[in-house]
Protein backbone atom coordinates (compact mmCIF):
# COMPACT_ATOMS: atom_id res chain seq x y z
CA UNK A 1 0.00 0.00 0.00
CA UNK A 2 2.96 2.31 0.48
CA UNK A 3 2.86 5.32 2.81
CA UNK A 4 -0.33 6.30 4.58
CA UNK A 5 -2.36 8.76 2.47
CA UNK A 6 -3.27 11.18 5.27
CA UNK A 7 -2.91 14.73 3.90
CA UNK A 8 -3.04 18.09 5.64
CA UNK A 9 -6.78 18.10 4.94
CA UNK A 10 -7.19 14.79 6.76
CA UNK A 11 -5.25 16.10 9.76
CA UNK A 12 -7.31 19.31 9.96
CA UNK A 13 -10.43 17.16 9.92
CA UNK A 14 -8.87 14.91 12.59
CA UNK A 15 -8.45 17.86 14.95
CA UNK A 16 -12.04 18.99 14.32
CA UNK A 17 -13.45 15.54 15.12
CA UNK A 18 -11.18 15.04 18.13
CA UNK A 19 -12.19 18.39 19.62
CA UNK A 20 -15.86 17.52 19.06
CA UNK A 21 -15.46 14.14 20.76
CA UNK A 22 -13.34 15.27 23.70
CA UNK A 23 -14.75 18.73 24.39
CA UNK A 24 -18.41 18.55 23.38
CA UNK A 25 -19.36 14.89 23.88
CA UNK A 26 -17.13 13.31 26.54
CA UNK A 27 -18.16 15.79 29.29
CA UNK A 28 -21.70 14.35 29.04
CA UNK A 29 -20.63 10.70 29.16
CA UNK A 30 -21.92 9.84 32.63
CA UNK A 31 -25.20 11.73 32.11
CA UNK A 32 -26.03 10.18 28.75
CA UNK A 33 -24.90 6.69 29.68
CA UNK A 34 -26.98 6.76 32.85
CA UNK A 35 -29.97 8.25 31.02
CA UNK A 36 -29.55 5.66 28.23
CA UNK A 37 -29.96 8.31 25.55
CA UNK A 38 -28.45 11.48 24.14
CA UNK A 39 -30.05 14.60 22.60
CA UNK A 40 -31.23 14.46 19.02
CA UNK A 41 -29.43 17.79 18.49
CA UNK A 42 -26.12 15.90 18.41
CA UNK A 43 -27.04 14.65 14.93
CA UNK A 44 -27.36 18.25 13.77
CA UNK A 45 -24.06 19.24 15.35
CA UNK A 46 -22.28 16.26 13.77
CA UNK A 47 -23.73 17.26 10.41
CA UNK A 48 -22.42 20.83 10.84
CA UNK A 49 -18.91 19.44 11.26
CA UNK A 50 -19.24 17.36 8.09
CA UNK A 51 -19.28 13.96 9.77
CA UNK A 52 -22.25 12.64 7.81
CA UNK A 53 -21.34 13.90 4.36
CA UNK A 54 -17.59 13.51 4.36
CA UNK A 55 -17.53 10.86 1.61
CA UNK A 56 -20.74 11.84 -0.19
CA UNK A 57 -20.82 13.96 -3.39
CA UNK A 58 -20.81 17.73 -3.08
CA UNK A 59 -24.00 18.01 -5.13
CA UNK A 60 -25.82 16.16 -2.34
CA UNK A 61 -24.37 18.37 0.38
CA UNK A 62 -21.32 16.23 1.12
CA UNK A 63 -17.62 17.02 0.99
CA UNK A 64 -16.65 14.53 -1.71
CA UNK A 65 -13.71 13.24 0.34
CA UNK A 66 -12.00 9.87 0.02
CA UNK A 67 -12.60 7.04 2.47
CA UNK A 68 -9.54 7.99 4.53
CA UNK A 69 -11.63 10.83 5.92
CA UNK A 70 -13.98 8.15 7.25
CA UNK A 71 -10.97 6.45 8.84
CA UNK A 72 -10.15 9.70 10.64
CA UNK A 73 -13.75 10.09 11.84
CA UNK A 74 -13.86 6.55 13.23
CA UNK A 75 -10.51 6.83 14.98
CA UNK A 76 -11.31 10.14 16.67
CA UNK A 77 -14.98 9.74 17.58
CA UNK A 78 -14.17 6.91 20.00
CA UNK A 79 -12.58 9.59 22.22
CA UNK A 80 -16.11 10.50 23.29
CA UNK A 81 -15.89 7.23 25.25
CA UNK A 82 -19.54 6.42 24.54
CA UNK A 83 -19.68 3.54 22.09
CA UNK A 84 -23.48 3.60 22.04
CA UNK A 85 -23.76 7.23 21.01
CA UNK A 86 -20.99 6.87 18.41
CA UNK A 87 -22.67 3.75 17.05
CA UNK A 88 -25.93 5.66 16.53
CA UNK A 89 -24.17 8.39 14.55
CA UNK A 90 -22.31 5.96 12.32
CA UNK A 91 -25.38 3.72 11.91
CA UNK A 92 -27.04 6.77 10.42
CA UNK A 93 -24.20 7.81 8.11
CA UNK A 94 -22.54 4.49 7.25
CA UNK A 95 -25.20 1.82 7.56
CA UNK A 96 -28.59 3.34 6.67
CA UNK A 97 -27.61 5.79 3.93
CA UNK A 98 -24.72 4.49 1.74
CA UNK A 99 -27.01 2.23 -0.27
CA UNK A 100 -29.26 5.22 -1.06
CA UNK A 101 -26.25 7.00 -2.52
CA UNK A 102 -25.27 3.91 -4.52
CA UNK A 103 -28.58 2.85 -6.04
CA UNK A 104 -31.22 5.45 -5.14
CA UNK A 105 -32.83 7.58 -7.82
CA UNK A 106 -32.67 11.37 -7.73
CA UNK A 107 -36.05 11.76 -6.05
CA UNK A 108 -35.09 9.28 -3.30
CA UNK A 109 -31.77 11.02 -2.71
CA UNK A 110 -33.49 14.38 -2.45
CA UNK A 111 -36.15 13.13 -0.03
CA UNK A 112 -33.96 10.95 2.20
CA UNK A 113 -30.21 11.29 1.65
CA UNK A 114 -29.85 15.07 1.42
CA UNK A 115 -31.68 15.74 4.72
CA UNK A 116 -29.77 12.84 6.30
CA UNK A 117 -26.45 14.47 5.39
CA UNK A 118 -27.75 17.70 6.94
CA UNK A 119 -28.78 15.88 10.12
CA UNK A 120 -32.41 16.89 9.56
CA UNK A 121 -33.61 13.30 9.14
CA UNK A 122 -32.24 10.31 11.05
CA UNK A 123 -31.90 6.97 9.32
CA UNK A 124 -31.82 3.36 10.51
CA UNK A 125 -31.16 0.06 8.76
CA UNK A 126 -33.83 -2.58 9.30
CA UNK A 127 -32.58 -6.09 8.59
CA UNK A 128 -32.35 -8.22 11.76
CA UNK A 129 -35.54 -10.00 12.84
CA UNK A 130 -36.49 -12.00 15.93
CA UNK A 131 -35.96 -15.18 13.89
CA UNK A 132 -33.25 -14.07 11.46
CA UNK A 133 -30.05 -12.30 12.44
CA UNK A 134 -26.94 -13.03 10.39
CA UNK A 135 -29.07 -15.31 8.18
CA UNK A 136 -30.29 -12.44 6.01
CA UNK A 137 -31.68 -14.72 3.30
CA UNK A 138 -34.39 -15.97 5.66
CA UNK A 139 -36.03 -12.70 6.72
CA UNK A 140 -39.82 -12.94 6.82
CA UNK A 141 -41.09 -9.34 6.94
CA UNK A 142 -43.23 -9.05 3.81
CA UNK A 143 -44.01 -6.27 1.37
CA UNK A 144 -46.91 -7.19 -0.91
CA UNK A 145 -47.73 -5.11 -3.97
CA UNK A 146 -51.26 -3.71 -4.01
CA UNK A 147 -51.82 -1.35 -6.89
CA UNK A 148 -49.27 1.46 -6.66
CA UNK A 149 -48.39 0.65 -3.03
CA UNK A 150 -46.55 -1.92 -0.93
CA UNK A 151 -48.24 -3.25 2.21
CA UNK A 152 -45.70 -4.26 4.85
CA UNK A 153 -46.15 -6.70 7.73
CA UNK A 154 -43.60 -8.14 10.12
CA UNK A 155 -41.05 -7.22 12.78
CA UNK A 156 -37.41 -6.22 13.18
CA UNK A 157 -35.26 -6.23 16.30
CA UNK A 158 -31.96 -4.84 17.62
CA UNK A 159 -32.35 -1.85 15.29
CA UNK A 160 -29.99 1.03 16.05
CA UNK A 161 -31.76 4.43 15.95
CA UNK A 162 -35.01 2.47 15.92
CA UNK A 163 -37.17 4.76 18.06
CA UNK A 164 -35.92 8.10 16.73
CA UNK A 165 -35.43 7.28 13.04
CA UNK A 166 -37.34 9.34 10.51
CA UNK A 167 -36.86 6.64 7.90
CA UNK A 168 -35.68 3.04 7.74
CA UNK A 169 -33.75 1.43 4.92
CA UNK A 170 -35.83 -1.70 5.26
CA UNK A 171 -35.19 -5.25 4.06
CA UNK A 172 -38.43 -6.99 3.09
CA UNK A 173 -39.55 -10.12 1.34
CA UNK A 174 -41.19 -9.35 -1.99
CA UNK A 175 -40.70 -12.77 -3.57
CA UNK A 176 -40.18 -16.45 -2.80
CA UNK A 177 -38.16 -17.79 0.13
CA UNK A 178 -34.41 -17.40 -0.08
CA UNK A 179 -32.07 -14.59 -1.04
CA UNK A 180 -33.64 -14.04 -4.45
CA UNK A 181 -36.92 -12.78 -2.95
CA UNK A 182 -35.58 -9.85 -0.89
CA UNK A 183 -35.94 -6.15 -1.66
CA UNK A 184 -34.95 -2.86 -0.02
CA UNK A 185 -37.55 -0.19 0.65
CA UNK A 186 -37.24 3.31 2.09
CA UNK A 187 -39.79 3.39 4.89
CA UNK A 188 -40.93 6.68 6.50
CA UNK A 189 -41.58 6.05 10.20
CA UNK A 190 -44.66 8.29 10.29
CA UNK A 191 -46.47 5.59 8.30
CA UNK A 192 -49.70 4.35 9.88
CA UNK A 193 -49.36 0.92 11.49
CA UNK A 194 -45.69 1.34 12.46
CA UNK A 195 -44.55 1.11 16.09
CA UNK A 196 -41.12 1.11 17.72
CA UNK A 197 -40.38 -0.12 21.23
CA UNK A 198 -37.02 0.55 22.95
CA UNK A 199 -34.88 -2.37 24.07
CA UNK A 200 -33.74 -1.15 27.48
CA UNK A 201 -31.91 -3.88 29.35
CA UNK A 202 -28.75 -4.23 27.28
CA UNK A 203 -25.38 -5.37 28.57
CA UNK A 204 -23.61 -2.32 27.12
CA UNK A 205 -23.88 0.55 24.63
CA UNK A 206 -26.32 2.15 27.05
CA UNK A 207 -26.52 5.52 25.30
CA UNK A 208 -27.58 3.87 22.03
CA UNK A 209 -31.17 3.88 20.81
CA UNK A 210 -31.89 0.19 20.15
CA UNK A 211 -35.42 -0.89 19.30
CA UNK A 212 -37.84 -3.57 18.20
CA UNK A 213 -39.98 -2.53 15.25
CA UNK A 214 -43.43 -3.72 14.27
CA UNK A 215 -45.20 -3.27 10.92
CA UNK A 216 -48.93 -3.90 10.70
CA UNK A 217 -50.48 -3.34 7.28
CA UNK A 218 -48.18 -0.39 6.66
CA UNK A 219 -48.95 1.05 3.25
CA UNK A 220 -46.24 3.00 1.43
CA UNK A 221 -45.91 4.18 -2.21
CA UNK A 222 -44.10 1.81 -4.57
CA UNK A 223 -41.78 4.69 -5.51
CA UNK A 224 -39.94 4.00 -2.25
CA UNK A 225 -38.58 0.72 -3.64
CA UNK A 226 -34.80 1.10 -3.58
CA UNK A 227 -33.16 -0.32 -6.69
CA UNK A 228 -34.70 -3.34 -8.38
CA UNK A 229 -37.30 -5.59 -6.81
CA UNK A 230 -35.91 -8.89 -5.49
CA UNK A 231 -32.32 -7.65 -5.82
CA UNK A 232 -32.09 -6.52 -2.19
CA UNK A 233 -29.83 -9.32 -0.96
CA UNK A 234 -27.03 -8.23 -3.27
CA UNK A 235 -27.44 -4.60 -2.20
CA UNK A 236 -27.32 -5.62 1.47
CA UNK A 237 -24.14 -7.64 0.99
CA UNK A 238 -22.48 -4.72 -0.77
CA UNK A 239 -23.62 -2.32 1.95
CA UNK A 240 -22.17 -4.59 4.64
CA UNK A 241 -18.61 -3.87 3.47
CA UNK A 242 -18.69 -0.26 4.63
CA UNK A 243 -20.43 -1.20 7.89
CA UNK A 244 -17.84 -3.87 8.65
CA UNK A 245 -14.95 -1.55 7.86
CA UNK A 246 -16.33 1.02 10.30
CA UNK A 247 -16.60 -1.72 12.90
CA UNK A 248 -12.98 -2.77 12.35
CA UNK A 249 -11.69 0.81 12.47
CA UNK A 250 -13.54 1.57 15.67
CA UNK A 251 -12.43 -1.72 17.24
CA UNK A 252 -8.77 -0.90 16.62
CA UNK A 253 -9.10 2.69 17.84
CA UNK A 254 -11.04 1.64 20.94
CA UNK A 255 -8.48 -1.05 21.75
CA UNK A 256 -5.66 1.48 21.40
CA UNK A 257 -7.39 3.88 23.78
CA UNK A 258 -8.07 1.10 26.29
CA UNK A 259 -4.40 0.08 26.32
CA UNK A 260 -3.29 3.69 26.70
CA UNK A 261 -5.64 4.06 29.69
CA UNK A 262 -4.34 0.82 31.21
CA UNK A 263 -0.73 1.90 30.75
CA UNK A 264 -1.47 5.23 32.46
CA UNK A 265 -3.04 3.35 35.36
CA UNK A 266 -0.08 0.97 35.54
CA UNK A 267 2.33 3.90 35.81
CA UNK A 268 0.65 5.33 38.91
CA UNK A 269 -0.56 2.14 40.62
CA UNK A 270 2.08 0.53 42.83
CA UNK A 271 2.46 -3.07 43.95
CA UNK A 272 5.39 -4.67 45.75
CA UNK A 273 7.07 -1.28 46.07
CA UNK A 274 7.02 -0.16 42.45
CA UNK A 275 4.60 0.83 39.68
CA UNK A 276 2.87 -2.07 37.92
CA UNK A 277 4.37 -1.04 34.60
CA UNK A 278 7.83 -1.77 36.02
CA UNK A 279 6.85 -5.42 36.47
CA UNK A 280 8.06 -7.49 33.53
CA UNK A 281 4.84 -9.46 33.26
CA UNK A 282 2.88 -6.28 32.54
CA UNK A 283 5.52 -4.60 30.39
CA UNK A 284 5.58 -7.67 28.17
CA UNK A 285 1.78 -7.90 28.15
CA UNK A 286 1.53 -4.30 26.94
CA UNK A 287 4.19 -4.95 24.30
CA UNK A 288 2.13 -7.88 23.02
CA UNK A 289 -1.09 -5.87 22.97
CA UNK A 290 0.42 -2.88 21.18
CA UNK A 291 1.99 -5.17 18.58
CA UNK A 292 -1.30 -6.96 17.97
CA UNK A 293 -3.18 -3.66 17.59
CA UNK A 294 -0.63 -2.45 15.05
CA UNK A 295 -0.95 -5.68 13.05
CA UNK A 296 -4.75 -5.43 13.13
CA UNK A 297 -4.61 -1.79 12.08
CA UNK A 298 -2.35 -2.60 9.13
CA UNK A 299 -4.74 -5.30 7.94
CA UNK A 300 -7.68 -2.91 8.30
CA UNK A 301 -5.86 -0.14 6.44
CA UNK A 302 -5.13 -2.60 3.64
CA UNK A 303 -8.86 -3.35 3.38
CA UNK A 304 -9.59 0.41 3.46
CA UNK A 305 -7.13 0.99 0.62
CA UNK A 306 -8.87 -1.61 -1.55
CA UNK A 307 -12.32 -0.29 -0.63
CA UNK A 308 -11.27 3.30 -1.33
CA UNK A 309 -10.05 2.28 -4.78
CA UNK A 310 -13.29 0.32 -5.36
CA UNK A 311 -11.45 -2.97 -5.78
CA UNK A 312 -12.66 -6.41 -4.70
CA UNK A 313 -12.16 -6.60 -0.93
CA UNK A 314 -14.83 -8.85 0.60
CA UNK A 315 -12.27 -11.28 2.05
CA UNK A 316 -10.00 -8.50 3.33
CA UNK A 317 -12.87 -6.59 4.97
CA UNK A 318 -14.14 -9.79 6.59
CA UNK A 319 -10.63 -10.59 7.86
CA UNK A 320 -10.23 -7.07 9.25
CA UNK A 321 -13.53 -7.23 11.13
CA UNK A 322 -12.84 -10.73 12.41
CA UNK A 323 -9.34 -9.97 13.70
CA UNK A 324 -9.93 -6.47 15.07
CA UNK A 325 -13.18 -7.23 16.90
CA UNK A 326 -11.87 -10.43 18.47
CA UNK A 327 -8.71 -8.57 19.50
CA UNK A 328 -10.69 -5.72 21.06
CA UNK A 329 -12.50 -8.23 23.26
CA UNK A 330 -9.26 -9.89 24.37
CA UNK A 331 -7.76 -6.50 25.13
CA UNK A 332 -10.78 -5.61 27.26
CA UNK A 333 -10.04 -8.67 29.41
CA UNK A 334 -6.39 -7.76 29.92
CA UNK A 335 -7.03 -4.07 30.52
CA UNK A 336 -9.65 -4.82 33.15
CA UNK A 337 -7.31 -7.34 34.76
CA UNK A 338 -4.56 -4.82 35.36
CA UNK A 339 -7.04 -2.52 37.11
CA UNK A 340 -7.80 -5.30 39.57
CA UNK A 341 -10.88 -4.69 41.71
CA UNK A 342 -11.16 -1.11 40.49
CA UNK A 343 -11.67 -2.38 36.96
CA UNK A 344 -14.83 -4.09 38.16
CA UNK A 345 -16.37 -0.76 39.20
CA UNK A 346 -17.80 2.16 37.24
CA UNK A 347 -14.99 4.39 38.50
CA UNK A 348 -12.85 3.57 35.47
CA UNK A 349 -13.82 3.54 31.80
CA UNK A 350 -12.49 0.01 31.37
CA UNK A 351 -15.65 -1.43 32.95
CA UNK A 352 -17.87 0.29 30.39
CA UNK A 353 -15.44 -0.56 27.58
CA UNK A 354 -15.56 -4.25 28.53
CA UNK A 355 -19.35 -4.25 28.23
CA UNK A 356 -19.57 -2.18 25.07
CA UNK A 357 -16.89 -4.00 23.09
CA UNK A 358 -18.70 -7.32 23.36
CA UNK A 359 -21.13 -6.26 20.65
CA UNK A 360 -18.39 -5.92 18.04
CA UNK A 361 -18.14 -9.66 17.36
CA UNK A 362 -21.94 -9.82 16.88
CA UNK A 363 -23.12 -6.68 15.08
CA UNK A 364 -22.66 -6.25 11.33
CA UNK A 365 -22.20 -10.00 10.91
CA UNK A 366 -20.97 -12.28 13.67
CA UNK A 367 -17.37 -13.49 13.75
CA UNK A 368 -18.59 -16.93 12.70
CA UNK A 369 -20.13 -15.41 9.57
CA UNK A 370 -16.85 -13.62 8.81
CA UNK A 371 -15.04 -16.97 8.99
CA UNK A 372 -17.58 -18.55 6.63
CA UNK A 373 -17.17 -15.70 4.12
CA UNK A 374 -13.39 -16.00 4.25
CA UNK A 375 -13.56 -19.79 3.85
CA UNK A 376 -15.78 -19.47 0.78
CA UNK A 377 -13.48 -16.89 -0.77
CA UNK A 378 -10.66 -19.41 -0.52
CA UNK A 379 -12.67 -22.18 -2.13
CA UNK A 380 -13.59 -24.10 1.00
Amino acid sequence: MGGLPFTEGHEIFRKTVRDFAEKELFPHQKEWEKGKSFPREIFGRAAELGLFGVVYPEELGGSGGDYWYKVVACEEMIRARMAGMVMDLFAHSDIATPVINEIGNEAQKKEFLVPAIKGEKIGALGITEPGAGSDVANISTTAKKEGSDYVINGAKTFITNGTRADFITLAVRTGDKGYQGISLILFPTDTKGFTAMPIKDKLGNHSSDTAELHFENCRIPARYLLGDENAGFIYIMQNFQGERLVGALMANASAQLAVEDAMAYARQREAFGRPLIKLQVWRHRFADLLSQIEASRCLTYHAVDLFNRKEECVAEVSMAKLISCDLANRIAYDCLQIHGGYGYTEEYDVARYSRDVRLLTIGGGASEIMKEIIAKRFGM
